[in-house]
């Protein structure tokens, strides 16, 4: 599943399709598509289970109105334990036989405005794996792992996810929205520094020598997912922070599959190249409005010169898509304000672009 190009025709798919049972882990939920499919479900006298987590940043509200509703249209709800910080995890498994693991909730707002994706699996062993998971979780016993590809936070997460990164040889693409895990982050620089690949779209918490990072273009991020080297995927809810890894029940898959890992691959290359667009687009008119601020800033220190240095500025600017440079700017203003605006004008630049980039970061 592919957000937000697939929407909510997969699940409410799967939802129509059960014939027996319907077991579903639950963090946020909005999406009443989905809702009413349940309810029919329940009408034609399949069972259906909701988990719901005991909270979220919504708040208790909300979420005991999510039950009081569920409950009215004949779901069986129960409630997560409150042991660990959160309940993040999101999956639903339908007749047992099918698993549908996401890194999104059923909310509008992740399936129709973010980067996201879900991964369904009919292998049985996965899917029983699933099963033990939801059974652990409601009735608030302790899960013990029984597979290295269902990853549980945090039983087993931290030394999967450790394990996949330190077997890059080549490359490894991540999408995350925050990686900050000191012992992560060293698992990255040793891999970039043996010559892997290594791009992020998302947030990287410090700088990393051979890891390139950019922000998601278009849409807003919610998965969390890494390809490596092409032949592997992981797909999941915890991203690779300490309290996601060892604090929280985050859920997540990984897979061999060659056209999923490939499909994954592909989705990342675009959303790549399409956020380093905007980014360019986004730093023409930055420079754009540094080069103004380095008039405004001169002419206030040097009100004397202003008339002269408007014209050289118009000159510097042009249509607004300059590359700013300060020794550039340095020459092309000596002849309007002769060699007293020498002698600002680094700091004037240094200065503008400061202000600048403080207000767009």
């Amino acid at each position: 599943m592919v957000q937000p190009d697939d929407g909510v025709r997969p699940l409410v798919k799967a939802v129509r399709s059960a014939r027996r049972s319907i077991e579903m882990i639950i963090f946020r939920f909005e999406q009443r598509e989905i809702e009413g499919a349940l309810a029919n479900a329940v009408s034609r006298g399949v069972a259906v289970h909701a988990l719901i987590a005991h909270t979220n940043r919504a708040g208790e509200e909300s979420l005991r109105r999510l039950e009081l509703r569920l409950l009215a249209e004949g779901i069986t709800v129960a409630r997560t334990d409150d042991d660990l910080v959160r309940y993040h995890g999101k999956l639903m498994i339908v007749d047992r036989r099918e698993l549908y693991l996401m890194a999104f909730n059923p909310t509008y707002t992740d399936i129709e405005h973010c980067r996201s994706f879900g991964v369904i699996t009919r292998r049985p062993a996965l899917v029983r794996e699933a099963v033990r998971l939801f059974e652990a979780d409601s009735k608030r016993q302790p899960y013990e792992p029984g597979s290295e590809n269902l990853v549980v936070s945090p039983v087993n997460a931290r030394q999967l996810l450790s394990r996949f990164i330190a077997g890059a040889k080549k490359e490894l693409v991540i999408y995350d929205p925050k990686v900050s895990d000191l012992g992560m982050v060293r698992l990255l620089e040793e891999r970039a520094a043996a010559g892997v690949h290594i791009r992020l779209i998302g947030r990287l918490t410090r700088s990393i020598p051979g890891v390139t990072v950019c922000k998601l273009g278009r849409l807003r991020l919610h998965t969390r997912t890494m390809v490596r080297d092409g032949r592997l995927a992981f797909v999941g809810s915890q991203s690779l922070r300490a309290v996601e890894l060892d604090a929280r029940r985050e859920v997540g898959l990984i897979f061999r599959e060659p056209k999923l890992v490939d499909r994954l691959h592909q989705i990342f290359t675009g959303d790549w190249d399409s956020a380093g667009q905007a980014h360019e687009r986004n730093g023409d008119h930055t420079r754009a409005k540094v080069a103004k601020k380095v008039a405004k800033l001169l002419a206030k220190e040097l009100p004397e010169v202003a008339p002269a240095l408007n014209g050289a500025v118009k000159e510097i600017v042009g249509n607004g898509d300059v590359e700013l440079d300060p020794d550039e700017v340095e020459a092309a203003l000596k002849g309007a304000v002769k060699t007293a605006v020498t002698e600002v004008v680094s700091d004037i630049v240094e200065e503008a672009m400061k202000q600048d980039g403080g207000r767009s970061q």
